[in-house]
């Protein structure tokens, strides 16, 4: 009885203990508002071609998830705005569209997701009173057929269920949606599923450009901007909208409820007045959004924290109504050629390693800090680049290679320059405010020793460990402990099989 027990916790366990180790997932939107797309099926192989793991469509067209079948790729399915009335008002239709638009494609078709409902709050026919009759009917058909914890059912959502954002320590949800949006937490609470978030920083800039930078908006800002209630520094818009959602939800005490992004993007062509709008643009926010994603580097708020992003869109959708801009956020063309360039590992051109001590003759660089910053700005950034920004500050410590001088600047400058390194030694990543400064000669001395952009996977104290954010050590060391429960038990279960089948002959 108890070998029986263990093996079946540890298969209990296991789905959880796979989501865990995970990490965070980059996937994409497969919108089709569009007369020129090509097939489902060949949808499929470009998707594959391109390593998407992960998609998003907005119903549950019957020739697509044929075309998803045995490909591996996870698909969230959307009951649309429109469906609503119907799944709220009868159990019996919600069991009826799982049934025949679900079940015959399910499992060889990987789902994990539906949503119900898209952006209610922005519809001009007010569906939101029927989300939650809808979600909790969808709930119940899955759970008729026991599907209910491998399909999380949720709602999408647009920034406009805040009524502030800003500072993101100010977050707040929107009153006017409390009759809904209350319920709707609860649900999630209570069955562990995301709430699901469109975020559109391009639109922020291009309605407000003298309120927010175009590189604040594109990941790659100049200078950090700090919320005055908690001193947390944001050096991209993004992050200070999650954390706005973060807050949103803490002031309501759902402290639990994880945050899913399932739309963001950026447009590579647009209107004369959308002038931001371009592939070069598109192709910087994407790539950072990326790398900021699989990094697991979280938010200012909540560093480590895992979070699920999908970019909106696969493709050009030339059907869709408003400024040119809207029919222009995908990453292919109908013919199935690249608008741009996009790596989906994160990795770009990260690539690095440690260098000889001295003046170096290929162009390599290192961030410093200013010694006329003050010793307040310093160990300000210093706090930040240890902590949000995901440095391994280890070797400043005490008795460590780089501890001596013992002094802010020595000690900001090796944050600055493993940050700036980590970051694609670009421009923006040595800026802290002003205090740091780029110098073409190598600073290291001693046994401390200066990253370059060629050695992202070893210290700077030493050549043999491995840069690891706390969050992914201990999500590791985690994973590490479930996986051995796991095997003890199937060894253990193994074993008490085998002895009560000798001792039966």
């Amino acid at each position: 009885m108890s070998s029986t027990f263990k093996l079946v916790f540890a298969v209990y366990l296991l789905p959880l203990f796979l989501d865990f180790c995970r990490g965070s997932i980059v996937g994409v939107c497969y919108g089709r508002n569009a007369d020129d797309l090509p097939t489902p099926d060949k949808v499929a192989q470009l998707v594959q071609l391109h390593n998407i793991k992960y998609l998003r469509i907005y119903d549950s067209n019957i020739q697509v998830l044929k075309a998803f079948a045995n490909t591996g790729v996870e698909l969230m399915v959307g009951v649309p705005n429109s469906d609503l009335l119907a799944f709220s008002q009868f159990q019996s239709n919600a069991d009826s569209w799982l049934k025949n638009s679900i079940l015959p494609y399910y499992p060889a078709t990987k789902i994990t997701y539906i949503t119900v409902g898209l952006e209610v709050t922005e519809s001009p026919d007010n569906a939101s009173a029927l989300v939650v009759p809808a979600m909790q009917n969808v709930l119940t058909a899955l759970k008729k057929v026991g599907l209910h914890k491998r399909i999380k059912v949720s709602s999408t959502h647009s920034l406009g269920v805040l009524s502030r954002s800003f500072p993101p320590s100010a977050g707040a949800f929107n009153s006017s949606h409390a009759f809904f949006l209350k319920p709707m937490l609860e649900f999630l609470a209570e069955n562990q599923s995301p709430f699901m978030i469109d975020l559109y920083p391009y639109y922020a800039y291009r309605d407000s450009p003298n309120n927010v930078s175009l590189d604040y908006a594109l990941f790659e800002s100049s200078s950090e901007i700090i919320d005055p209630n908690t001193g947390l520094l944001y050096t991209n818009m993004f992050d200070a909208q999650i954390d706005a959602l973060y807050v949103a939800l803490m002031a309501l005490n759902f402290r639990t409820i994880r945050i899913m992004v399932t739309e963001t993007g950026w447009p590579s062509k647009g209107s004369a007045k959308e002038k931001a709008a371009t592939p070069d643009n598109a192709q910087k926010y994407n790539t950072n959004l990326i790398r900021h994603v699989i990094n697991d580097s979280g938010t200012p708020a909540k560093p480590g924290e895992e979070l699920d992003v999908y970019i909106f869109s696969l493709f050009n959708e030339n059907r869709k109504p408003g400024l040119e801009s809207e029919r222009n956020w995908g990453l292919f063309y109908p013919d199935k050629t690249s608008v741009y360039n996009l790596d989906f590992t994160g990795k770009g051109a990260v690539d690095m390693t440690n260098s000889a001590n001295g003046i170096n003759s290929n162009g390599t660089t290192w961030c410093i800090a200013s010694s006329k910053a003050s010793e307040p700005d310093l160990q300000s950034a210093i706090d930040w680049a240890c902590g949000p920004g995901n440095v391994d500050c280890s070797a400043i410590q005490p008795s460590q290679p780089c501890f001596e001088p013992d002094n802010l600047v020595s000690h900001a400058s090796f944050a600055f320059n493993s940050y700036y390194q980590q970051n694609g030694a670009s421009d923006v990543a040595c800026s802290f405010g002003g205090n740091g400064i780029k110098v073409d000669k190598d600073p290291s001395y001693d046994n401390c020793i200066y990253l370059t952009i060629r050695g992202i996977n070893k210290t700077a104290a030493s050549n043999t460990s491995a840069i690891a954010n706390t969050s992914s050590s201990t999500r590791t060391e985690a994973c590490l402990w479930i996986a051995s429960f796991f095997l003890m038990a199937l060894i253990s279960y193994i074993l008490n099989l085998g002895n009560v089948l000798d001792a039966s002959f």
